[in-house]
């Protein structure tokens, strides 16, 4: 019959696919190239509805985007530029025949690569003469256009940041240059049988000196923007703007920020170039605001590994433009090499993350209190029916605070690691400390000065801290995506028609009411942006007249809608905000919102001015999945191709690789508070994969990724099973260790283990790498059972190469191993203990009885202990003999093994082994429990009968011995005379005895009646412990059989009538399961009862 199909779903909603598996990883990572709402799939073309006049600037707009994303793959072939000649074949001197074809083939190569050079020439021209175009348009004395709008101007300075990154690459590849030698000299040599070339060395050249002049593309885009007239208006207007925002902390999120310091010092150059009114600049920007800007941050991120200095920047490009060259107290500014060593402690203080973990890590506890909080308090809303609306706005208010919050958390975090690593790239380690001893013999790359010996172990350990706390948060607000996204548009929503409808209505009536240019600008405004219809306050004719700006009444109440306002109609109402406080001027003094001047009150600017910075985030809020990856994004913290070009190598080892470091001090600091952290730092190659293939674009590049995330995740479980190995061994050890004995002693906190905190990692079924899933509880599962196994095999082989005294350390280490095992199997499925001791034994067999350790033991006892050991009856042991044996056993040596195969720590080695040493001089009645103990009830026959089987041969082969010894007796040896005392009865005893001639036959037969003496003696030992065993596990079983002591020693059953307890058990479990109408199958409890039930009568019997 079919289900219908409401009722599939119901029933399927009843399922949970939800895992025990902890969030310990970042967010995952998905190759895509999907594009957010700040990047807009209709370009802004939009805009021409709103009839703004705007249509000119949305062109320009578009046209300056398109080139950003052209600029931004022209740097990505730019940075992974890698030589091509190290790869070119050298011909021998038997070959120079060929030399015309390797020419040849040589220039095909480079040929694709040169044109690739020859692509970026080209562009950076047209790019350069397509924004000097856009800046002259905007800086004519008549105003023909509107603009520049907020949007515009940032579109400028970001194809500007790519055009001075795209120099900066070009000055520092230095086998770009090398590599157009070698083509240009292949070009020559096979050109000359080419006809017209005059074409391609006009081409050639221009690219040389493209490629030779450094900041080549920056004096051209000088050139363009002074061609027809000056851009000074312009100019000033973006230095203006970058430098409030970099003053109030505008940019909410850090990219943007860096954009604005990589250009500020190229705009102050190209501005105080000008040939007329240079110093212009400086009086709308005071000159001690640039130079605070550029002493708070002296060492500016460029790429993954290249920094910008703008000292540096400001001193180089002064040498081309003599007009700056004047501005002594901008050129006096120190580099970061050149700072007094006050000045580079000061800022160490304060680009290192660790002198900050402390204020980032109460930061981080706080946040995600609250936001946990707000989203518990939103998805509660959810769950209600008819809540009260102010409510509800204050909810979704908060969620929103929260966001913004948490994005301007994670953009300070993120921002913090680049600028670290940028310092750190600026001030390499002058003296590194090898941290292996093979490190000495061979030189220090580069890299390996600012990377692997320039962070310290606490800056590690505070990066790994830093790392998490981004990844955390990212994780926990990507998870929550489409829960708050309702929440935000609907605050979005609320906060533009709030502004639109009730503060520009307020506007309108009171400061604009006679301001007819003004109050046009503002009823723009409201018709492009204003949402009528989320009015539900008013009825439809007073809705009409409110669209007039007529209606003089108290703010309205808007219905919420999640309808958010889209990237053109935020750009159109910032340039709105714009018109109405500059009017247009860009000259207009006081910066931005400044109030030099300006007719608009004061409380009216405030208003305009938050709003309009409101509106900037709006965009990064509608892009919230496409912002949290960006802010999340650390994969710049893998990539080194500059590196690799200066150190002439083809790839560093993973000691050099940032993120592997990280792995491995977590690992190797034993910190239990890192310790659930040791996973984020591969997300670190899930973002160095992505941007690899989605931003670099390039395979090659992935291809080394996945190499080494291969080969250290493969290091990474290796060294993770064996910390926790060695944890839960040296837990063991600590618990089995005497309490007594660690009570006497003054430091006996040095036996203590401290807790670590494995569970969530043994939890990990679902590890994200590369876009593969991996299952890191099974693979720590599969290498446990190999540890245990390899563990076993050690204190066996350990135990061979020992005398039977040691079958008591044996017990203790097997017993510590055991206990090891059960502490792991809590958190973890591994074989059971009991398996892998029988495996290793080699005792799987149902028809075997011996095992390797019994046939040890009996091997022991043949060669060593019945012929070396002596019994003293006193003490009840058997002690080495103090003569020499005649025929030592031959044993293998002592094998070496790590600490953690004996009880995990050297502290714990040295406490245990001195209890070991007590019992490593004798055989006695404890090594005895040992030895029954590990050999069970299943070996221990096998034994007996062995020794037996020796006793009874070594009667058959020291018979004809005795015999042969009767031979050398006197017939008759009369009385003893009874005056010659105890010494001379023995003297004449030995006269009468021959033993000369049959010594040795004399010394083999007391030895050989002295092994059967030691096998009686042993088996007397055995027979006591057994006897002892057997009774306390009788004590142990007969309450549960009914069993009680009566008189004479003799065993009764109980009085009670009926069954006995165990079986009583048995059949209550029984009757309970079959009384239970879920449970389907009873028979097999039917048949447990029954089998106890004969069991227990069969023991009774015994027991009697």
């Amino acid at each position: 019959m079919a289900v219908p199909v409401e009722e599939a779903i119901a029933a399927l909603s009843t399922f949970s696919l939800e895992d025990e598996q902890p969030e310990v990883q970042g967010p995952g990572v998905w190759v895509s190239t999907e594009r957010g709402a700040t990047n807009s799939p209709i370009e802004y073309t939009d805009v021409s509805a709103y009839r703004l006049s705007l249509s000119e600037d949305t062109k320009a707009l578009n046209q300056l985007n398109i080139l950003i994303q052209e600029g931004k793959d022209m740097a990505s072939v730019l940075y992974t530029y890698r030589s091509c000649v190290k790869a070119l074949p050298q011909l021998p001197d038997s070959m120079k025949q060929s030399q015309a074809d390797l020419y040849l083939e040589t220039y095909q190569v480079l040929d694709l690569e040169m044109s690739r050079l020859r692509d970026i020439q080209r562009w950076q021209g047209l790019a350069a003469s397509k924004l000097a175009a856009d800046m002259q348009r905007f800086s004519r004395p008549e105003r023909r256009i509107n603009g520049p709008t907020v949007t515009h101007l940032w579109s400028m300075l970001k194809l500007l940041d790519v055009l001075v990154q795209l120099d900066h690459l070009k000055n520092a590849k230095a086998s770009i240059p090398n590599d157009f030698s070698w083509y240009k000299r292949t070009f020559t040599q096979v050109s000359v049988q080419w006809q017209d070339t005059d074409s391609m060395r006009e081409e050639l050249d221009d690219l040389q000196i493209f490629l030779s002049t450094r900041w080549a593309i920056l004096l051209n885009l000088h050139v363009e923007m002074f061609r027809v007239n000056n851009v000074e208006d312009i100019l000033q207007v973006l230095i203006v703007f970058a430098v409030e925002s970099l003053e109030l902390d505008f940019a909410l999120l850090f990219p943007e920020r860096h954009i604005l310091l990589r250009v500020l010092p190229v705009l102050v150059v190209l501005a105080t170039s000008s040939e007329k009114d240079s110093e212009s600049l400086y009086k709308r920007v005071k000159i001690n605001r640039l130079i605070n800007i550029f002493k708070n941050d002296p060492v500016i991120p460029a790429f993954s590994d290249l920094h910008l200095s703008p000292a540096a920047i400001l001193k180089e490009l002064s040498m081309y433009f003599p007009k700056f060259s004047a501005q002594t107290r901008l050129l006096t500014l120190p580099a970061p090499h050149e700072l007094p060593p006050r000045e580079a402690q000061d800022y160490q203080r304060h680009y290192l993350i660790i002198n900050h973990i402390g204020a980032i890590r109460a930061d981080h506890d706080d946040f995600m209190i609250r936001f946990a909080s707000s989203l518990n308090q939103l998805v509660l809303l959810k769950s209600m029916d008819g809540a009260d609306s102010e409510w509800c706005k204050e909810v979704k208010g908060s969620i929103y605070d929260m966001v913004v919050e948490g994005f301007q958390l994670l953009s300070k975090w993120t921002a913090r690691i680049w600028e670290q690593c940028a310092w750190k790239f600026s001030r390499p380690c002058k003296d590194p400390v090898p941290i292996e001893s093979h490190d000495v013999l061979s030189a220090f790359s580069d890299y390996e000065k600012v990377v692997r010996y320039n962070y310290s172990p606490e800056e590690r350990k505070a990066l790994v801290e830093l790392v998490g706390y981004i990844k955390s948060i990212g994780s926990m607000m990507q998870r929550c995506d489409t829960i708050v996204a309702d929440a935000l548009w609907e605050t979005i929503h609320a906060e533009v028609q709030d502004f639109v409808q009730n503060t520009l209505a307020v506007m309108l009536r009171t400061t604009f009411r006679k301001k007819k240019d003004l109050s046009r600008i503002l009823s723009d405004m409201r018709t492009l942006s204003a949402d009528w219809m989320a009015n539900t306050s008013k009825s439809e004719p007073e809705l009409q007249t409110m669209q007039l700006g007529g209606e003089e009444s108290k703010g309205n109440f808007f219905f919420p809608r999640p309808v958010a306002p889209t990237a053109a109609q935020v750009h159109c109402l910032q340039f709105l905000i714009y018109e109405v406080v500059s009017g247009g001027n860009l000259r207009k003094p006081g910066g931005l919102f400044g109030n030099s001047g300006s007719e608009i009150p004061v409380n009216d600017l405030k208003q305009l001015e938050t709003f309009f910075y409101k509106l900037s985030f709006f965009l990064h809020i509608l892009d919230y999945t496409e912002t949290v990856a960006t802010l999340t994004d650390l994969g710049f913290l893998w990539f080194r191709e500059f590196y690799l070009e200066s150190s002439r190598v083809i790839q560093f080892p993973i000691e050099c690789s940032l993120p592997w470091m990280l792995v491995d001090h977590v690992l190797e600091s034993q910190n239990a508070g890192l310790l659930e952290s040791v996973l984020l730092p591969f997300d670190i190659y899930n973002d160095s994969a992505q941007q690899a293939l989605v931003v670099l674009k390039q395979r090659f590049l992935y291809d080394e990724i996945e190499a080494e995330v291969d080969h250290c995740f493969d290091i990474f479980v290796s060294k993770l099973c064996e910390t926790i190995f060695t944890y839960y061994k040296s837990w063991a050890a600590s618990e089995l260790l005497d309490s007594s004995f660690i009570f006497s002693l003054d430091n006996g906190e040095m036996f203590s283990i401290q807790p670590m905190r494995f569970t969530a990692l043994l939890k990990m079924t679902r590890v994200k790498l590369l876009g593969r899933t991996i299952n890191l509880r099974g693979l720590i599962a599969e290498r446990m059972n190999k540890v245990f196994r390899e563990n076993i095999e050690f204190l066996f082989n350990r135990f061979e190469s020992q005398d039977l005294c040691a079958v008591v350390e044996l017990e203790k280490l097997l017993n510590i191993l055991r206990l090891a095992h059960d502490l792991l199997s809590r958190d973890l499925s591994i074989d059971a203990f009991s398996l892998m001791l029988s495996e290793m034994q080699e005792s799987l067999s149902l028809v075997s009885y011996s095992s390797r350790l019994a046939s040890q033991i009996w091997t022991e006892m043949q060669n060593d202990f019945l012929p070396n050991f002596t019994l003293c009856n006193t003490t009840q042991r058997f002690v080495r003999s103090s003569k020499i044996s005649i025929t030592p056993a031959q044993k293998p040596s002592v094998p070496s093994v790590k600490a953690s195969f004996y009880c995990g720590t050297q502290d714990l080695n040295s406490a245990h082994q001195s209890f070991a040493r007590l019992h490593s001089g004798f055989f006695g009645i404890p090594h005895m429990y040992s030895l029954v103990r590990l050999l069970g009830s299943r070996s221990l026959p096998w034994l007996i009968r062995a020794l037996l089987d020796h006793v009874s041969n070594k009667i058959t082969s020291i018979e004809p011995m005795i015999t042969g010894l009767q031979d050398a007796l006197p017939k008759s040896i009369g009385l003893l005379p009874f005056d010659g005392g105890v010494t001379g009865c023995l003297r004449l005893v030995k006269e009468h005895l021959n033993w000369r001639s049959k010594s040795e036959l004399k010394t083999e037969v007391l030895r050989g009646i002295k092994e059967i003496g030691s096998v009686l003696y042993w088996m007397g030992l055995l027979d006591i412990v057994l006897r002892e065993v057997d009774t306390t596990h009788f004590m142990q079983t007969a309450p549960w059989l009914g069993l009680i002591p009566g008189a004479d020693g003799q065993i009764l059953q109980s009085p009670e009538e009926g069954d006995s307890p165990i079986v009583t058990l048995f059949k209550s479990a029984t009757a309970a399961t079959v009384s239970n109408p879920g449970f389907s199958d009873p028979t097999s409890f039917y048949t447990i009862s029954k089998q106890a039930e004969a069991a227990g009568a069969y023991l009774f019997l015994i027991a009697s």
